[in-house]
């Protein structure tokens, strides 16, 4: 086969994983145009909907984020009614940020959305190899998690 007649390319499994974040993203975005919520905001929410009242510091920990970015993302969620800052109960110097009625509501629409959608990805799977895709998902992010840290990291890998 010369240079210009090429085999067609076959996908890999990065094509597929960025194929799929793709068309997430395109449908979040579409899903968040008119409720105020971005990723990273939905990202906040869904944290405090799991982990209930927490503080700031606590939120930028799990969102792995900066004091001042964490501010920024907790503002915009209280601007538009997801959430509202209040007194932490025993540290005078603190503050819990919790879900309002309509944070609540919004997270558990999405959670049951969610579930749906897991159910729905494996439609016409069968257990087993619904099982399968799960193991190898499961490995392909552990694999992914490493290789970031490790390009974060590039001092700590080498000693």
């Amino acid at each position: 086969m010369s240079d210009s007649q090429t085999a067609p390319h076959q996908p890999t499994v990065l094509d597929r994983v960025l194929a799929i974040g793709q068309m997430l993203q395109h449908d979040m975005d579409r899903s968040f145009s008119d409720t105020g919520l971005s990723t990273s905001r939905t990202h906040l929410l869904w944290v405090l909907h799991h982990a209930g009242p927490s503080t700031q510091r606590s939120l930028a920990t799990a969102l792995q984020v900066s004091a001042r970015n964490i501010t920024g993302l907790v503002d915009a969620v209280e601007h538009h009614g997801y959430a509202a800052r209040t007194a932490h109960p025993t540290d005078r110097r603190a503050t819990l940020v919790t879900l309002t009625d309509l944070g609540r509501r919004t997270m558990q629409r999405m959670a049951s959305e969610h579930e749906q959608l897991s159910r729905e990805l494996v439609a016409g799977l069968a257990p087993d190899e619904a099982d399968v895709l799960m193991r190898g998902l499961t490995h392909v992010e552990g694999v992914l998690a490493r290789l970031i840290a490790e390009a974060a990291n590039p001092a700590e890998v080498r000693s």
